[in-house]
């Protein structure tokens, strides 16, 4: 079993120097952008993790099996409190040795410091407003039910669209943020099912990309696994892919 022990809260969770490691990108953007002395965090033999607690979701980076016995370790220090976690790809399969898990998702976490190539079909991207909102919830239940964020969420602090001739929505996307963090993240891409090919996905992630770039200095977004498709979009836009992660859900939590 690797050793761990807990951070106190006014720890830093970057001793181990994991922050600068390939695949250890989550843990840069994630947590360390905006220090929180109250963050409870573990760290183990080549792995941290920090609690997500109005989730009761434990994210972690780092070795795989170091990263599962963190998991292990908060929910035994925390019982009932840890529902789900996210960490380098093999942990789920070391946690689900010992739990039994569900809902379980390859991710990539993805970034970039540097604004993307001009996308065709990127001057006609707009910002949309409060008073739009009405229109997008319709447009993503119609086009994208399984949409990450909608209008009037918290954590979103843009929207951007494109429209036809006719002033018709066609594709739409949100700036939002890393809930701990408060980086941003683009999230709720989505396009007119009978508009896709045209490239306004591309010209929307490039323009939001691009913003977040000129605001913050970064962007992220997260990539599920097998989506080729939008793996070559974000290798052709400059996104690195290096950070490999699995998310579940631990069956019989609270």
């Amino acid at each position: 079993m690797q050793a761990t022990t807990l951070v106190s809260r006014t720890a830093d969770l970057f001793d181990q120097g994991l922050e600068r490691q390939s695949g250890a990108a989550l843990l840069r953007f994630g947590a360390a952008r905006r220090r929180r002395d109250d963050r409870t965090g573990w760290s183990g033999d080549g792995a941290v993790a920090w609690l997500d607690a109005g989730r009761g979701h434990v994210w972690s980076v780092g070795d795989a099996a170091a990263a599962a016995e963190l998991v292990l370790n908060a929910e035994r220090e925390r019982p009932g409190a840890i529902r789900e976690f996210t960490g380098p790809r093999g942990s789920d399969e070391l946690v689900g040795r010992r739990r039994e898990l569900t809902d379980v998702v390859e991710w990539v976490f993805r970034w970039t410091l540097v604004e993307p190539p001009v996308m065709r079909n990127e001057e006609r991207v707009v910002a949309l407003g409060e008073e739009h909102h009405e229109e997008l919830v319709a447009f993503l239940d119609a086009h994208s039910p399984a949409h990450s964020t909608g209008p009037g969420s918290a954590d979103v602090s843009l929207w951007a669209g494109i429209r036809d001739a006719d002033g018709q929505l066609v594709a739409c996307g949100a700036l939002s943020s890393l809930r701990d963090s408060g980086a941003p993240l683009m999230a709720s891409v989505a396009t007119d099912a009978s508009r896709r090919g045209q490239g306004l996905g591309a010209a929307l992630t490039a323009w939001l990309t691009r913003y977040a770039v000129r605001e913050h200095g970064f962007c992220t977004l997260w990539q599920i696994a097998d989506n080729a498709p939008a793996q070559r979009l974000y290798d052709r836009l400059g996104y690195r892919d290096e950070d490999h992660c699995v998310s579940a859900r631990i069956v019989g939590a609270a």
